[in-house]
C-alpha cells in the first residue's frame, strides 16, 4: 500500500512539526485547511510523489517546496498566490499540475522546463500572457486556462504536438490563436465568451478536431466552414 497521510479539511490553520517526520510519505493530502503557511521543512519528505495543498490560504510556496521528487501531482488550485518561484521549473518529472483559482498574473520562464507535464490547469487566475517557454512542454496534451484575460497564444504552442484539448473560455481573444493551427491531435477546443468576430480557414484542416465551441461570441460561422467541419466529423456549438 502506497505510504499516505490524507489530513483533507481537518480545520488544522497550521502544521505540526511531527509532519516533517514522516519522511516514508508518498502522498499528503492538505487541502483545505486553512493554511497560510507552508514549512521550508517539507524538503524532508523525499519520496513523496503527490501532494495536495488546494483550498487554502497560501500567498507564497517556498523553494523548499520545489526540491521534492513530485512525479505525479502538485494541486495548489484555490489560494491566495499572485506569483509562483522561479524554482517551480526543478519539477521535470511532474505530470499534473494545478494552479487554478489564485491571483496569478503570469506564469514563471522556468515553467518550460517542466517537460513531464501531461496536464496544466491555470483557470481563474489573471494572466494575460503565457511564456513563450511553455513551446517546450511536448508532452502535454490537456491545457486548461479558463477566466483569464488572454488576448493571444505565444508562437511556441505551435511545438505541442501532443495536445489534445485546450480550454480558452472566457477570455479576451479576439481571434482564434493562430498557434493551434498545426495541432494536429487536438480534438476539443473550447472559445466560449471571448472577442471572436471571425473564424480562420485553417479550422477544419485540424484532422482530429471533435468538438468547438464558439458559443457567446459574436460570430455567425460561414456555412461552407460548417460544412467542412461537419465532414471532419467535428461537432461545433454556436
Amino acid at each position: 500500500m502506497t505510504p499516505t497521510l490524507n489530513l483533507w479539511k481537518q480545520n488544522l490553520g497550521a502544521l505540526p512539526e511531527s509532519l516533517w517526520q514522516r519522511t516514508e510519505l508518498h502522498v499528503l493530502i492538505l487541502a483545505d485547511n486553512a493554511l497560510t503557511r507552508i514549512s521550508p521543512q517539507i524538503a524532508r519528505l523525499r519520496q513523496l510523489h503527490t501532494l495536495d495543498l488546494g483550498h487554502n490560504e497560501l500567498a507564497s510556496i517556498p523553494d523548499e517546496l520545489t526540491e521534492l521528487p513530485l512525479t505525479q501531482y502538485l494541486y495548489l488550485h484555490d489560494n491566495q498566490l499572485k506569483e509562483l518561484p522561479q524554482s517551480l521549473g526543478r519539477l521535470t518529472a511532474l505530470r499534473y499540475l494545478n494552479l487554478g483559482g489564485n491571483h496569478l498574473t503570469s506564469l514563471p520562464d522556468t515553467i518550460g522546463k517542466m517537460i513531464g507535464l501531461v496536464e496544466l490547469r491555470a483557470e481563474h487566475n489573471r494572466l494575460t500572457a503565457l511564456p513563450e517557454s511553455i513551446g517546450r512542454l511536448h508532452q502535454l496534451r490537456e491545457l486548461w486556462l479558463r477566466g483569464n484575460a488572454l488576448t493571444c497564444l505565444p508562437e511556441s504552442v505551435s511545438d505541442l504536438a501532443e495536445l489534445r484539448h485546450v480550454d480558452l473560455r472566457e477570455n479576451a481573444l479576439p481571434d482564434v490563436p493562430e498557434a493551434l493551427a498545426g495541432l494536429s491531435r487536438l480534438r476539443h477546443l473550447d472559445l466560449r465568451s471571448n472577442r471572436l468576430h471571425n473564424l480562420p480557414n485553417w479550422l477544419p484542416e485540424l484532422p482530429s478536431l471533435e468538438k468547438l465551441d464558439l458559443r457567446w461570441n459574436n460570430i455567425e460561422p460561414g456555412p461552407r466552414l460548417l460544412d467542412l467541419l461537419a465532414q471532419r466529423g467535428c461537432i461545433v456549438w454556436t
